[in-house]
């Protein structure tokens, strides 16, 4: 049986029968991707992936599904220069997130682990805004921070 985190609800469906159901791994490769978890702690998908046995945007897939959050292709939306104002480069690239909107108090965000509830905190601190959480692979957001920050220095 998969782990699940300490915040997800009992009730959703594990990521990784979400994988199995949809032929995207095979039961076999959950089972070692488990029993390496059990060794070296970590998110399942992340050790998934680092087995080879799928890519990043299948996790992203399987998270849409599992806990019914949006998947937004970050690298195709033009973003306002007063929203990145919002979180400087250094937080988006150590929480890889980017600003997205703002409407009111509500901040859109999209985020490669919007279930980090550590890190909606910390954003919601630094922004004195409510986080809408939207999600996008790691490597969509660090291009787009690339993209409207600019390369490190």
């Amino acid at each position: 049986m998969a782990i699940m985190d300490d915040d997800e609800e009992s009730k959703k469906q594990l990521l990784g029968e979400i994988l199995v159901k949809r032929n995207i791994i095979t039961p076999k490769q959950l089972d070692t991707a488990l029993e390496v978890q059990k060794k070296e702690e970590g998110y399942i998908g992340e050790i998934l992936v680092r087995l080879g046995f799928l890519e990043e945007r299948d996790i992203v897939v399987a998270l849409v599904v599992q806990c019914n959050l949006p998947y937004i292709a970050i690298d195709k939306y033009e973003i306002d220069r007063s929203i990145l104002q919002l979180i400087p480069r250094e937080i988006a690239l150590k929480y890889h997130v980017i600003p997205l909107d703002r409407v009111g108090d509500v901040l859109s965000v999209v985020m490669a682990d919007p279930l980090n509830i550590a890190t909606k905190a910390e954003l919601q601190r630094i922004t004195s805004c409510r986080i809408a959480p939207f999600i996008a692979t790691k490597i969509e957001i660090e291009n787009s921070i690339e993209r409207w920050f600019g390369k490190e220095k």
